[in-house]
């Protein structure tokens, strides 16, 4: 049974950083989309970045919200994938999932990216206080 395990989340003063971490465990693709999604107080769950992994892949897209402040990365080896975060804002603030959806070359837009997951992390908090 496939599972992504988060970890990384916590508490972070406005301008600080974080790492988020996403691991496959269960079962290895060979070629997949990932990315992360959030969810703030009282908000929809929006897309943050995706990264499309395995070999050949590596290609990134960023929300306007977080360009130029996240970074997401692929780690095939350990079948993980990370989101540094840079310079955090307040309104950063919500849960984390880490979103699969396995055996596809190339990763969609970020809107049409949510509605093709077959695989959702729990969730991981991230709260940014100013």
């Amino acid at each position: 049974q496939v599972q992504l395990v988060e970890s990384g989340g916590g508490s972070a003063q406005a301008g600080g950083s974080l790492t988020l971490s996403c691991t496959i465990s269960g079962r290895t693709f060979r070629r997949n989309c990932m990315g992360w999604f959030r969810q703030g107080p009282g908000k929809e769950r929006e897309g943050v970045a995706t990264i499309a992994t395995g070999a050949g892949g590596g290609s990134t897209a960023y929300s306007d919200s977080v360009e130029g402040r996240f970074t997401i990365s692929q780690d095939n080896a350990k079948n993980t994938v990370y989101l540094q975060m840079h310079g955090l804002k307040p309104e950063d603030t919500g849960i984390y999932y880490c979103a699969l959806r396995p055996n596809i070359v190339y990763c969609p837009d970020l809107r049409t990216f949510r509605s093709v997951v077959n695989y959702w992390g729990q969730g991981t908090q991230v709260t940014v206080s100013s």
